[in-house]
């Protein structure tokens, strides 16, 4: 062997052996493009144990996590399981497609009967709310929009075989007026069997409740995480779907996972599931971060479109906060710097909206995110008064949150309590004063005009300091000395004056905590 054929093989050994620390630095800018909260902060700790010297077997490890995060970030964008989501739920990441939706709202005639929809909610109000689903997707337009009464929602049919006749007709009109494009059944699912028989009935693409509003998120989900939950919130209703066709042998008609596109599946959530996983975890880090520091929380929750985001905007006087008059605007749990009254720093906790007629396991996905809700000291929940359903709204997103806060707490009864809740009745600049009235201690606000924010924010302080053992105290100081630096540092500051009795010292009215308290005693008070 020549002695340039020698060089040149060891010249290639030395590559391979320093080929991963070479290439951990581009590896972190790549996934860091791609934005997964949680493998972000990865980056650095790749470059401090390369500072450190740390190799051999820790470099390998630092390897295959890095290769292991870039392949979870490929999955997200997969066609092979577009391909199965869309035979599913006829969804499609194309949203700038223009579609015509015919909007059927179903209800059960007789009261009795109805098991999921409230007593006190009206078709109408159903078939208003079906309408804004509609129209929060851009480029859909509603070519009619109907409600269909009903003697039952279980029938494999749905609809009665006269009022298929009917609708039949209306949708070979449509077809001729509007370019009819889609089929809006407002249900919460349509069962794979009911779904098919209408579309083949229809001879157009039926979706349920659940299909539209993952269409909904898929388009309002800008970030990493958020879309993370939406992904994960797909796979319930498909897994359904295929369960339901294999019960019901309808293999010949079309819908049937193969064995590769179940093990897709599989693969899907368990990466989901190890991402969101990741993504608890830092969130948990997060609230014992605020905890050390001694932050108090307000989260602020209510059903989509309350105006949660515009209420949290008028307490903090946040300009770079753009509130929008959307369903499901805000999929991420975000944190606002506030202050109340007293001086005391808070933070505000925007969270996903909630909506009725839909599993409950498609909230359950965004569990991660709504732990900062039920993990508060105080929850304000916003309520539109203007909303002629907004009863029935409270009812269901009181009813959610103890579903939610059972399942934080492990399913302990004992350990799933809410935090003090705070009902607010937002938008009553669109209503009348008669309207107003209740006999329920209840804020009534606008968010939007900024009325009637003083006496909330006076509540919330009081709730605040009752759940954080807080107290205001008189506490007189030497004027300018440290301790006077001190409890500006480490308590809220309400007032300062001066003493009368002596010149030298001030009179501090503070917020304070027992254990800052403790802590100045034991500095100050020798």
């Amino acid at each position: 062997m020549s002695a340039l054929r020698i060089l040149a093989r060891f010249v290639s050994t030395r590559t391979l052996r320093i080929r991963p620390i070479l290439e951990i630095p581009a590896r972190c800018k790549y996934t860091q493009h791609q934005g997964v909260k949680g493998i972000r902060n990865r980056k650095s700790f790749f470059e401090a144990q390369i500072q450190a010297g740390q190799q051999g077997e820790e470099d390998a490890d630092l390897e295959r996590t890095a290769n292991s995060d870039l392949a979870d970030m490929r999955f997200l964008d997969d066609r092979a399981y577009d391909e199965v989501a869309g035979g599913a739920m006829r969804i499609t990441r194309d949203i700038a497609s223009s579609q015509q939706v015919l909007i059927l709202q179903p209800y059960v005639k007789w009261a009795a009967k109805r098991q999921n929809a409230p007593v006190d909610v009206r078709p109408e109000d159903q078939l208003a709310e079906a309408t804004a689903l509609i129209h929060s997707l851009p480029n859909w337009q509603v070519a009619r929009a109907l409600k269909v009464p009903l003697e039952s929602l279980e029938k494999k049919t749905l609809f009665g075989s006269g009022k298929l006749v009917e609708l039949k007709e209306l949708v070979a009109e449509l077809r001729q007026e509007r370019h009819l494009t889609c089929l809006f059944v407002s249900k919460g699912t349509l069962s794979f069997a009911q779904k098919r028989f209408l579309e083949a009935e229809f001879r157009l693409p039926v979706m349920d409740r659940y299909s539209v509003v993952i269409q909904i998120l898929r388009l309002h989900a800008t970030s990493a995480e958020a879309k993370l939950q939406v992904a994960m919130a797909e796979l319930p209703y498909i897994w359904a779907q295929a369960k339901d066709a294999s019960v019901t042998q309808t293999r010949r008609q079309g819908y049937a996972l193969t064995d590769l596109q179940k093990e897709i599946l599989r693969t899907r959530e368990r990466k989901l599931r190890a991402e969101l996983d990741r993504v608890r975890r830092q969130r948990q880090l997060l609230r014992q971060k605020r905890k050390q520091q001694n932050y108090p929380i307000v989260a602020v929750v209510g059903y989509t479109n309350a105006g949660k985001t515009s209420l949290i905007k008028a307490l903090t006087v946040e300009d770079a906060l753009q509130p929008r008059n959307q369903l499901f605007a805000t999929l991420d749990v975000t944190a606002h710097a506030g202050c109340l009254p007293c001086n005391l720093e808070v933070i505000y906790m925007d969270t996903v909206g909630f909506m009725s007629d839909l599993p409950t396991g498609l909230f359950e996905c965004f569990v991660a995110t709504l732990e900062d809700a039920m993990l508060a000291d105080v929850i304000v929940h916003v309520q539109d008064l203007s909303h002629p359903c907004h009863a029935a709204q409270r009812s269901h997103v009181e009813a959610t949150l103890r579903s939610l806060a059972f399942n934080v707490a492990g399913g302990d009864s004992t350990a799933s309590q809410l935090p003090p809740i705070i009902n607010v009745y937002n938008k009553c600049d669109l209503v009348s004063q008669e309207a107003q009235s209740s006999a329920d201690p209840v804020h009534h606000i606008s968010a939007r005009a900024q009325t009637g924010l003083e006496p909330l924010l006076d509540d919330i302080e009081q709730q605040i300091l009752t759940a954080t053992g807080r107290r205001k105290l008189q506490m007189r100081v030497p004027s300018g000395g440290p301790e006077m630096a001190w409890l500006y540092k480490n308590a809220a500051v309400v007032e300062t004056t001066a003493d009368a009795e002596n010149p030298e010292r001030l009179m501090m009215h503070v917020v304070i905590s027992q254990r800052t308290l403790d802590q100045f005693k034991r500095q100050f008070c020798r």
